[in-house]
């Protein structure tokens, strides 16, 4: 391929993994190996695997008619798009609450806001919303875009590092008589949807894909090949579900089995999650870190923004405008949604506050119950009847997407069975 014209397509790939990297990543693989060790990598893997084919197809559908996912809900029914549009309205809130309370308590820990305003506990989560807010309302997406990239570098190169200096060190001491826990418990079966459910990201983000796809399209006014769009969603999928195995090992073997444990406050676990990481590298390292660890979260808050303002923006106009061309209204839509969503996910973050962990196993969980509707959807929409027969994806992929679907509708079946039935 011509390094030119994937200078001009790479984007929409970084893009997703640094958003995908955050929440699943940062908090849940790292809790994961901190608990279990290395007992729940086959299910990070399966999730990995098998939600693969639904976020590619995102990709394919864009590069394929040049236009989003949610555009194609449309073509499904009114139902498909109805449904997918209150999905998202139940969900946004919810999760955007949960990504914004741990980059609050990665940003606390790294300023110590909340001691500069101990009379204002939510300040810091305050400022997270104004300060991302403000900067998607001044930017567009050439902004996001080289935004992410430098985050996306920073993130790659701190991890892998840790990840190495883990590795040579090996994993420390088990205390004295350390019972390993029980994998298939309802506890641990609770925790193993939450980690599955934004592993590695949101099944509802895939139409994400599509947006940030062919917003890339239209700032470059390049339209690739669908070999050079797959090469950059590929490149940041796989190396996002890389990253996750990463941040697995740094717990397993910085935590698992020693009697530690991760505290459960937001501004606590950051503290905690950046001393799994100076332990390795050494005191010196914690500024670093700790700037590294708010950047990853910080990018991933600013692409769940984006992401969710942009799918209301184009939901909004598919079901609602009378006229599907008028940019200046569309504009406003954005707007407005980055407004609507940070009030409602501050309102959120009022309400749970101090419940760090209960919001992001209940933002997880509803992602993840969510998934198989989604999954069904993106599936039919890469069918000969809604593109050209030279972008269906192979006998592999649609056998993967099978059993994607049968994944998640089994796992999502098996979890109400354990919280409701049992």
């Amino acid at each position: 391929m011509n390094w030119e014209k994937i200078k001009k397509t790479l984007g929409p790939g970084i893009l997703f993994a640094s958003t995908a990297i955050g929440v699943s990543h940062l908090v849940q693989s790292t809790r994961a190996g901190a608990n279990f060790g290395f007992g729940l990598v086959l299910f990070i893997i399966a999730a990995n695997v098998f939600k693969f084919p639904f976020f590619e197809f995102g990709a394919r559908y864009a590069n394929a008619t040049g236009k989003t996912l949610i555009d194609g809900y449309k073509h499904l029914g009114n139902y498909a798009i109805w449904i997918y549009f209150l999905v998202t309205i139940c969900s946004m809130f919810f999760v955007s609450a949960a990504v914004v309370l741990v980059t609050t308590g990665f940003m606390d820990n790294l300023f110590g806001l909340s001691v500069l305003w101990p009379t204002f506990k939510l300040f810091p989560i305050a400022l997270v919303f104004l300060v991302t807010v403000t900067l998607l309302m001044s930017g567009k997406y050439n902004f996001l875009d080289h935004f992410i990239k430098i985050v996306g570098i920073v993130l790659l190169i701190s991890t892998l590092i840790v990840f190495v200096l883990t590795l040579i060190n090996g994993p420390v001491e088990h205390v004295k008589h350390f019972i390993p826990p029980h994998i298939f418990d309802d506890t641990s079966i609770l925790f193993i949807i939450a980690l599955m459910g934004w592993m590695p990201t949101a099944m509802d983000m895939s139409t994400w894909v599509s947006l940030w796809t062919v917003a890339k399209m239209k700032s470059s006014n390049y339209h690739p090949t669908l070999k050079e769009t797959l090469f950059d969603f590929n490149f940041g999928y796989w190396v996002s579900a890389f990253l996750s195995l990463c941040f697995v090992t740094i717990g397993a073997y910085l935590i698992y089995g020693t009697g530690k444990t991760l505290p459960t406050g937001s501004v606590g676990f950051a503290d905690g999650v950046i001393k799994l990481y100076t332990s390795t590298m050494g005191n010196w390292s914690y500024l670093i870190i700790a700037t590294a660890a708010f950047s990853i979260m910080f990018g991933t808050c600013i692409g769940l923004f984006d992401g969710y303002a942009r799918t209301l923006q184009r939901t909004t106009t598919i079901l609602f405008a009378k006229n599907d061309n008028k940019e200046t209204d569309s504009r406003k839509v954005y707007i407005w949604s980055l407004v609507i969503l940070a009030i409602g996910s501050f309102a959120i973050n009022a309400f749970f506050s101090g419940q760090f962990k209960i919001l992001i196993d209940l933002a997880t969980t509803i992602s993840f119950l969510i998934a198989p509707l989604v999954a069904v959807a993106n599936f039919k929409l890469v069918s000969s009847k809604y593109i050209d027969k030279a972008f269906l994806p192979g006998k592999l992929m649609k056998l993967m997407s099978w059993l994607g679907i049968l994944f998640l509708t089994g796992f999502a079946f098996f979890y109400m069975y354990v919280k409701f039935l049992k």
